[in-house]
């Protein structure tokens, strides 16, 4: 993926600052962060339980060049999701506000409670933040599978920032409110229509991004569809307990996740995305 100048004023990097303290309370963040955003499929309960308590510890040091370097990555592809999405949503009449990023390590607070590394990144729609601790992309490729590169973290980016999108939308609380009049496995469906169309996202995001500035290479779409399968519910379930079981699917088959990016990608449409109509019929 090719560079470019851009950088974000709403980017954070709490690596290397150490971390800790008292925990947010629950919240409506909260439940839908526990129900649906959750990008690895992590276990809601660290987010539900944390009323109270403290967040893991990290000492302070400095950054290394190469981690430097990845923060000036994100805060560059942060700024590009900026301006596409500044551009759509002015296109069609609508008010944009951008997202924040923060960048952790093993624990920081969020206003869904505590952030931890091993929820995977996620976004909090009570504070508009996305949190992504970057080990998370070692486990991607070492335990997923996933070829990872660049454009792999600015995929995940994508993914994330589809959610806010979805926020601005009134999406994700459409979503909580319907999953509280359904059974578990109808909110399941749901929970996975929400998820593809923030890959959907992703993919309009590369398309249009790609269309202004020229930043991809070859590969780069490949490494996208590799992490979009690597955490396809099915993926992570063969990998994790031998078999599958797709009731409890809540972010979608990899061939799912890779179908909504690439059509995404495909159209550069945000009015193609209706992932709820196309699998909740």
């Amino acid at each position: 993926m090719k560079w470019t100048n851009d950088r974000s004023d709403n980017f954070d990097d709490r690596r290397g600052s150490g971390g800790g303290g008292m925990l947010v309370g629950g919240g409506l963040g909260t439940i839908i962060i526990a129900a649906i955003v959750f990008f690895l499929g992590g276990d809601p309960s660290a987010i539900l339980n944390s009323n109270a308590g403290s967040a893991p510890q990290t000492e302070q040091r400095q950054l290394s060049p190469e981690e430097q370097k990845i923060g000036e990555f994100v805060s560059m592809v942060q700024a590009l999701n900026e301006e596409t999405w500044g551009k759509i949503f002015k296109d069609n009449g609508m008010n944009f506000k951008p997202a924040k990023v923060v960048l952790f390590e093993s624990g920081t607070q969020s206003g869904c409670g505590a952030a931890r590394a091993e929820m995977g990144p996620f976004y909090c729609p009570t504070d508009e933040t996305i949190y992504m601790d970057m080990s998370f992309f070692n486990e991607l490729q070492q335990k997923f599978g996933a070829k990872v590169g660049q454009f792999t973290i600015a995929y995940v980016l994508g993914h994330e920032y589809g959610h806010h999108i979805q926020n601005l939308l009134g999406t994700l609380y459409k979503v909580h409110q319907l999953q509280q009049q359904v059974s578990e496995t109808q909110g399941n469906q749901i929970s996975v229509a929400n998820e593809l169309q923030a890959d959907f996202y992703a993919g309009v995001w590369a398309n249009q991004t790609d269309s202004r500035e020229k930043i991809l290479e070859p590969g780069d779409i490949q490494e996208a569809m590799s992490a979009a399968a690597a955490v396809g519910d099915d993926n992570i379930q063969k990998r994790a307990q031998g078999y599958v079981n797709q009731e409890s699917f809540t972010h979608g088959s990899s061939a799912q996740r890779e179908e909504w990016f690439m059509k995404g990608y495909t159209t550069g449409d945000i009015r193609q995305g209706d992932t709820f109509d196309a699998l909740l019929k």
